[in-house]
């Protein structure tokens, strides 16, 4: 099943993309350069494009971060009065759009970061403290591997080894690197 929100890679069903430029073939000057077209903007790092549907007779818009080659976010655009061209594109709604797609990439990269970097804490060795013991990914794609980190209260670090990227970090797997005087595990 197709997702009918989504536009068309087939230009020759879009006729609006036959006479919009594609963001990739742009020089590279135009890139910085603000436009404001009722099917095309480009303003403040961003570009909006509304683009033909290609499984139904609606329009899409789809926003995309200067220096990116895949847009941020896609949508459903609204119709124009006459029921069959595309709403043109203004500064509110460009704003909004930015906005939202603002959003969809801070969310990507709180997401990405959840999951290269997990915390706990424990107790010190001696039992008098507590440690915040860090692991954080490294995503390397010959070699990926992950930092293994112990932090006193005031954010000292106080040890650090390399591990393998699947360590699993707890409450036990750190308790027992820190009675283990912070050797590398396993």
């Amino acid at each position: 099943m197709t997702d009918p929100t989504l536009p068309s890679s087939d230009k020759a069903v879009d006729p609006a993309a036959e006479d919009l430029p594609a963001a990739d073939s742009m020089p590279l000057d135009a890139e910085f350069e603000a436009v404001h077209e009722a099917r095309l903007w480009r303003d403040d790092g961003w570009t909006a494009r509304v683009i033909k549907n290609e499984d139904d007779e609606g329009w899409a818009v789809e926003m995309i971060k200067d220096g990116e080659a895949e847009p941020a976010l896609v949508g459903p655009w609204t119709m124009g009065r006459n029921k069959k061209d595309p709403k043109p594109l203004d500064t509110g709604a460009f704003n909004t759009l930015v906005k939202t797609a603002s959003e969809v990439l801070r969310r990507h990269e709180q997401q990405l970061r959840a999951q290269l970097h997990k915390e706990v804490r424990v107790a010190s060795a001696d039992g008098n403290d507590e440690l915040d013991i860090t692991l954080d990914i490294v995503p390397d794609e010959d070699e990926p591997y992950a930092l293994l980190t112990a932090l006193d209260t005031f954010g000292e670090q106080l040890a650090q080894v390399q591990v393998a990227p699947n360590f699993k970090l707890s409450k036990a797997s750190a308790s027992a690197w820190v009675e283990n005087e912070f050797r590398r595990p396993g």
